[in-house]
């Protein structure tokens, strides 16, 4: 494995971040749709057939309604009806109001190919000024309300490495993303939705929250080209696939560059992975069907998701 596969800082100049950009770009699938091109009507089909117990498990967490270190701005959440006494004769409705930082530290949620701007522009050179007060012209999460259906793959990071979880600050490179392959007999591949498992939601439950905007762990953006290679349709993970404090020099989301801006891939961001895991370890099996549904937002630069892997 190389140093970054150990969680050694292995740090990244902003010359060989602008080449890797340059050199992902060019592998960038083209069209509005992004990477998800990828998934062909038969490798849904193929995909179909990872289905065995029929056992269905959820990759989200649960939405944040309490601030805390790594969410100032947590979920809000009341019950708007129904009014007055609920107990008495007739017919009454319970109601609900929820609001949202989508992009937030704590809850899981989609990226759209809106989501990251870079050099003035989005993802494919659409300008940025096609984000505007109303929302999202261009690039919005839309895009997807048909779902994303296709092979999930998922990489324990952590149970490779034999420990709990990945420290805030520690990063996974590409070498160790074969490591892990090796290790579980399972090979990501074209059209994929890659889920890379690094601990952060374990730790956030046994040590409690921190503030992960300055210290989490991740991918290092070095690692993308592999996934270039492999030409992925979507990347996942319980942080938020960046490493913090950033290895790039001047950039600090370069995983998110690369990823959504180069190569047109959605990140799904802060998800869990703590009820997949024992099931794929019974199951001898780390792939799956998954299903990802982000709300219709028609303007929005993501959305909270719930995925559904399914064995």
């Amino acid at each position: 494995m190389d140093a970054a596969a150990h969680g050694r800082q292995v740090r990244q100049s902003h010359e060989d971040f602008r080449a890797l950009y340059r050199r992902l770009r060019q592998r960038a699938p083209g069209g509005a749709g992004g990477a998800v091109a990828a998934i062909t009507p038969d490798r849904v089909r193929a995909a179909a057939a990872e289905v065995s117990t029929g056992r269905t498990v959820t990759l989200a967490a649960p939405v944040e309604t309490a601030a805390g270190p790594d969410n100032p701005q947590p979920a809000a959440h009341r019950l708007t009806g129904p009014s007055g006494t609920a107990d008495g004769p007739g017919l009454r409705f319970a109601t609900d109001h929820f609001g949202m930082n989508v992009h937030g530290d704590a809850d899981s949620h989609l990226d759209a190919l809106c989501h990251v701007v870079y050099d003035g522009t989005l993802y494919g050179g659409v300008p940025a000024a096609t984000l505007t007060p109303e929302g999202a012209t261009a690039l919005s999460v839309e895009l997807v309300r048909d779902g994303i259906v296709g092979r999930g793959v998922l990489l324990d990071i952590p149970r490779l490495r034999g420990v709990p979880w990945l420290e805030p600050g520690e990063h996974v490179g590409a070498d160790e993303l074969t490591a892990a392959e090796q290790h579980q007999h399972v090979r990501f591949g074209a059209g994929d939705l890659l889920f890379v498992r690094v601990g952060h939601r374990r730790r956030r439950t046994e040590t409690g929250p921190w503030d992960a905007a300055g210290a989490r762990a991740g991918l290092h953006p070095t690692a993308m080209e592999l996934l270039a290679e492999r030409r992925v349709a979507a990347l996942g993970s319980d942080g938020n696939n960046d490493v913090a404090p950033s290895v790039t020099e001047g950039v600090d989301f370069p995983v998110h560059v690369l990823a959504v801006h180069a190569l047109g891939l959605y990140l799904l961001d802060y998800l869990q992975f703590e009820d997949l895991v024992p099931l794929c370890e019974r199951e001898g099996r780390w792939s799956f069907l998954c299903v990802v549904a982000p709300l219709r937002l028609p303007r929005a630069t993501g959305s909270p998701v719930n995925p559904i892997a399914i064995l």
